[in-house]
């Protein structure tokens, strides 16, 4: 950007009383009068009103300029309490540089209306404070790791073998051999600490869910790590570390965002470590369920929404995990796995300790019904200096739906897919 340009978020600062400042910007709402015409500017910092007079060079640009148009704005800031913002800007000088045709989000405000015109939807100011404190989720992710002496790794999307089975794959033509998009690094990601010890990612996973639920998607980020030499407690304890180290940075840095969404943080505020902690079995006596049970979204919610924090529903049955995870040897019924509930929404991350044996790999394999020639070299792992490790995944776009106060899934990430939305 030109230095003699304004962000609108210093042209609304003290220091600018009463000074001449330019500004790239859009035209976010437009009212006119007999000798004068008011804008809203926009920008990705701000809104500022604008007040163009009849009798300065701004006028005819300014009777032209229409809603959404992208223009270069000069002109005085002064301070005026009836203004919005506390400021306006007295126009002297307009040039518009895209003249916007009339803008179809003007009446229809439904829901598959705004995801048909999603990519204008984007602009809003109901979506762009809900991508900036995404923005910072992922840059706190990123600051924690670094503190903690972590490697940032990737691993492939495309695979020969499930991470963790079961039919919510999408089965893909990979040269003419049958291949799958990813659903989690998770057995690549045990390869690599063997070397590197302690390693994360960020990255999109798939899962082929017919789900129509407020916090599914086919396409999602998934925030990963493992760890050697790290058991099941050391697991949790990290994980809370984590999440009470994104809510303090995002609370930090994005104040006015949760200004704009009308999001009351004073829950954030609360979240303390430790997380309260939950047997599967002593949750189905709360729910008055029975062993084996599954619990849904609605359970999940409920179980968590009394306490207004996160928890971690631990030790579930064996067969109702994934085969790479550690049985508990004071329980051959569960295993060593969590995850973690929080607030409005649910499961949002799952993790465990893995198997770290190759007999007890094996007969897990033949236990889930694998194919052991499909896990030939994740087999081979145990064989070479294997230690006990432990990981978890976390799904980014429901710990944007909670920080951000979002009611939807859909609206926290640009452009979502589900089962009915593959455009735009």
């Amino acid at each position: 950007m030109s230095d003699k340009f304004t962000p609108i978020v210093q042209a609304l600062s003290l220091e600018q009383d009463g000074k001449i400042v330019s500004l790239r910007c859009w035209i976010h709402r437009k009212r006119g009068q007999k000798e004068l015409i008011f804008l809203i500017l926009r920008d990705s910092t701000g809104q500022i009103q604008a007040i163009v007079k009849k009798d300065t060079d701004a006028w005819k640009e300014a009777e032209k300029i229409t809603v959404e148009s992208s223009c270069e704005i000069t002109g005085k800031i002064k301070q005026d309490r009836r203004a919005p913002t506390g400021y306006e800007l007295q126009v002297t000088k307009l040039k518009i540089v895209g003249l916007s045709e009339a803008f179809p989000i003007q009446k229809d405000f439904s829901e598959e209306y705004l995801r048909k015109v999603r990519h204008l939807w984007v602009r809003s100011t109901k979506l762009v404070p809900v991508f900036k404190i995404r923005s910072k989720i992922f840059e706190a992710i990123r600051e924690f790791y670094s503190i903690k002496g972590y490697h940032e790794i990737q691993s492939p999307s495309f695979t020969k073998s499930a991470s963790e089975g079961g039919s919510t794959l999408f089965k893909v033509d990979y040269f003419g051999e049958p291949a799958y998009l990813t659903q989690s690094w998770q057995l690549y990601a045990e390869a690599l600490m063997f070397g590197l010890e302690k390693i994360y990612c960020i990255a999109p996973s798939f899962r082929a869910e017919k789900s129509r639920t407020r916090r599914h998607l086919a396409e999602y980020w998934h925030h990963e790590m493992e760890t050697a030499w790290m058991e099941f407690d050391d697991l949790l304890k990290f994980q809370e570390e984590l999440i009470v180290f994104i809510i303090w940075y995002v609370l930090k840095h994005c104040e006015k965002d949760f200004k704009d969404l009308g999001r009351d943080t004073s829950d954030l505020k609360k979240i303390t470590a430790p997380f309260k902690r939950i047997k599967y079995k002593e949750a189905l006596k709360m729910l008055g369920k029975s062993w084996g049970y599954d619990l849904t979204d609605d359970d999940e919610r409920k179980l968590v929404a009394d306490l207004g924090q996160p928890i971690f529903l631990t030790h579930f049955p064996r067969d109702m995990k994934a085969f790479y995870m550690k049985v508990d040897s004071e329980d051959k019924k569960v295993v060593l796995a969590a995850d973690l509930l929080i607030p409005g929404v649910g499961e949002t991350t799952g993790g465990s300790q893995r198997i770290d044996d190759e007999k007890e790999l094996k007969e897990s394999i033949k236990l889930f019904k694998l194919k052991p020639k499909d896990y030939d070299w994740y087999i081979d792992l145990r064989k070479y200096g294997s230690v006990p490790h432990s990981g978890f995944g976390l799904g980014m776009e429901r710990l944007v739906m909670w920080l951000s106060g979002t009611e939807h899934i859909m609206d926290t990430i640009p452009f979502p897919r589900t089962k009915d939305r593959l455009e735009p």
